[in-house]
């Protein structure tokens, strides 16, 4: 069974959330979970039927969101470190945490290793769409600045998670730009866009609309522009919820309304809550990592268990190997 190492006191709110999220993800999958954590707090949080089916590694050491990134180097003993040191000594398939987000990008970067033909690991994310499913978006974070080679890579890796792990067949890639024509786009994009040109999948320039209209699964982009849109995304999702909620309250009619509409707008929640996703998979290492939020309640939690399970389990970095030895051959060939 897949085993996946949990950073059990990285969340904003400890160890209750991500233990009720672990107890969840049991219930319904099969995988081996493994805590790293104070043993006094995760243990009371343990239904006693649980107890043997969870193993508790014990640190105090915890990566808080003041420390710095590169401090979580030097803390072999911090809750993320150990997690990490699983997944490189093969006692662990896969790493969540919902910890400092850049100390364990940085960790799975350094410790792990980046795979063959991977330059950058890229940071994944996943936006709604009007068709009802995904668009996978990278890198969002994990590069404040990108080559144009690291573009294709993003492309390719995104390609083989969007296949993998969400079952999309032939996925749809887009590059991320200004305009749709060839001709826009910086330096940066515009040789990423000759090096993308005869990819399989590879749609063409794509700009900011087409990330939620559903007319391709895949978007590249740096991390610095991938990280505004995240942000941006997140702020527009609670502006407009509070501003739905705010104008309901304002008059009786909008009340009957939205009574009515309560499937509606619980539907609507499951599309922009987090939660639903539960993390943001650091793909390109040796290993799989996934970034959860630091505010992850435990429904969050349980979804990115999954994710980490789904990843391992589908060979999603045996695949990306293959694409990009695929790619370089093409390359050469041209």
């Amino acid at each position: 069974m897949v085993k996946i190492a949990i950073d059990a006191m990285g969340g904003d709110f400890g160890p209750e959330p991500i233990v009720k999220g672990c107890v969840a993800a049991l219930k319904k999958k099969n995988f081996i979970p493994i805590l790293i954590g104070k043993k006094s707090e995760i243990l009371p949080l343990l239904p006693r039927r649980y107890r043997d089916k969870i193993s508790i590694i014990e640190t105090d050491d915890v990566i808080s969101m003041s420390d710095a990134a590169t401090d979580a180097i030097k803390r072999k003993q911090s809750t993320i470190y150990k997690a990490i040191e699983m997944v490189k000594n093969g006692e662990a398939d896969g790493v969540v945490s919902a910890g400092h987000s850049g100390a364990t990008m940085t960790l799975a970067t350094l410790r792990l290793g980046r795979l063959k033909g991977v330059s950058r690991p890229a940071l994944i994310t996943f936006m709604p769409t009007v068709k009802g499913r995904r668009t996978v978006v990278l890198d969002v974070g994990a590069n404040v600045d990108s080559k144009p080679e690291h573009l294709v890579q993003f492309a390719i890796m995104g390609a083989c998670y969007a296949r993998d792990v969400m079952g999309y067949d032939n996925p749809k890639i887009g590059l991320l730009a200004n305009g749709e024509e060839e001709t826009k786009g910086n330096e940066v994009t515009k040789v990423a866009h000759k090096l993308l040109k005869n990819y399989d999948g590879f749609i063409g320039n794509v700009e900011g609309g087409d990330i939620f209209n559903g007319s391709c699964d895949v978007i590249t982009c740096d991390g610095f522009i991938g990280n505004l849109i995240l942000k941006t995304s997140e702020g527009v999702a609670s502006t407009i919820s509070y501003l739905i909620k705010d104008y309901i309250r304002k008059s009786p009619i909008a009340i009957t309304g939205a009574l009515l509409m309560r499937k509606v707008f619980r539907l609507l929640k499951k599309e922009i809550d987090y939660a639903e996703v539960g993390g943001a998979p650091l793909i390109g290492i040796k290993g799989c990592a996934i970034v959860s939020h630091g505010k992850s309640n435990a429904k969050a939690m349980e979804n990115a268990i999954y994710q980490a399970i789904s990843y391992v389990d589908n060979h999603v970095n045996d695949h990306i190997l293959e694409r990009l030895e695929e790619y370089t051959q093409t390359i050469k060939e041209l």
